[in-house]
C-alpha cells in the first residue's frame, strides 16, 4: 500500500512539473508582453515559463531588479495574478521574522519572499536549509501561522 501511495505522488508530481513550460518572450501573448515590458523597466529578465493552474493558463517572467529576485505570474489577459519579491530578513517586522523561525525551526533561513496576490500582501515565504536539504515556510502578513499554504 505504502509503495502503491509513493507511486501515486511520483506519477502526480511529474504531472504537475509537465504543466510548467519555459518559453521565450517572443511567445508571450501581447497583453502579457505589455505587462512584461512595463513591469520589467529598470530590471534583468531571466526567463519566461508558461504554467496551467486549475485550467488556467498563466505566464511568469523572472527578473532581478536592484540586485533581488522578482517573479510576476500574469493570467492570459495581461492581469497580474501574483508578484514574488525577495525582500531582506531584517527589514521584516519582527513578528514576521520570529514566525519565519519558529516555523524554519534549527534551519536556516537563506531567502525571503514577499508574496503579492491580487495587488494584496497575503504571506511571506522563506527559503530554509536544514542539513543541507531545502525546503519552503510561510507566515501570513503579520507573521502568524497561515491556515492554508498560498
Amino acid at each position: 500500500m505504502t509503495i502503491l501511495k509513493l507511486t501515486l505522488i511520483a506519477t502526480l508530481a511529474t504531472v504537475a512539473l509537465a504543466q510548467e513550460k519555459k518559453i521565450q518572450r517572443t511567445d508571450l501573448p501581447p497583453a502579457v508582453e505589455k505587462t512584461v515590458a512595463a513591469q520589467s523597466q529598470g530590471a534583468t529578465i531571466k526567463g519566461f515559463s508558461q504554467e496551467k493552474e486549475n485550467g488556467q493558463t498563466f505566464y511568469e517572467a523572472e527578473m532581478t531588479v536592484d540586485g533581488h529576485s522578482k517573479d510576476i505570474l500574469i493570467d492570459a489577459s495581461g492581469a497580474i495574478a501574483e508578484v514574488e519579491e525577495q525582500v531582506a530578513l531584517d527589514s521584516l517586522s519582527a513578528p514576521v521574522k520570529d514566525g519565519l523561525q519558529a516555523k524554519a525551526g534549527s534551519g536556516k533561513i537563506v531567502k525571503v519572499e514577499s508574496l503579492t496576490k491580487h495587488d494584496k500582501l497575503v504571506a511571506y515565504e522563506a527559503q530554509v536549509l536544514t542539513g543541507g536539504k531545502k525546503s519552503e515556510v510561510q507566515v501570513g502578513p503579520d507573521g502568524k501561522p497561515l491556515d492554508h499554504e498560498q
